[in-house]
């Protein structure tokens, strides 16, 4: 069982920068693809961004590719995800989520085929 614990929301200008963090507990980490999506109110929960097992691929929504990295550091058992140039449209409540039964070069834009979540952490970002 997995347990997904977000951090590094905040409120940041229009422009700005923030680095969420996903810390996992298990002892299978680097066996898992990870994802980040985000929920803005009223509206429906979207995809962001997304991590093979590996590290080696990544794949971004369009609204925010060029903007935003996704990356791992297995030893740390934490995903993180590097916002820059942030835009009011990026406010959110931002989830990372777990797929613990991925093969090795998958990465998943389904929140379907994700079987864990965290709590989510609350971006702000001000014009």
């Amino acid at each position: 069982q997995a347990q997904l614990v977000e951090s590094g929301g905040g409120l940041v200008q229009a422009g700005g920068s923030l680095r969420l963090s996903c810390a996992a507990s298990g002892r299978t980490f680097s066996t898992w693809a990870m994802g980040w999506f985000r929920q803005a109110p009223g509206k429906e929960r979207e995809f962001v961004a997304a991590i093979n097992r590996g590290g080696e691929s990544t794949y971004y929504a369009d609204s925010v590719n060029g903007r935003f990295t996704i990356s791992r550091d297995s030893a740390k058992n934490t995903v993180y995800l590097q916002m820059n140039n942030l835009k009011p449209a990026d406010a959110a409540i931002y989830y990372c989520a777990a797929s613990v039964s991925a093969f090795w070069s998958t990465l998943y834009v389904s929140q379907k085929d994700y079987n864990y979540w965290g709590q989510g952490t609350q971006v702000t970002v001000s014009s």
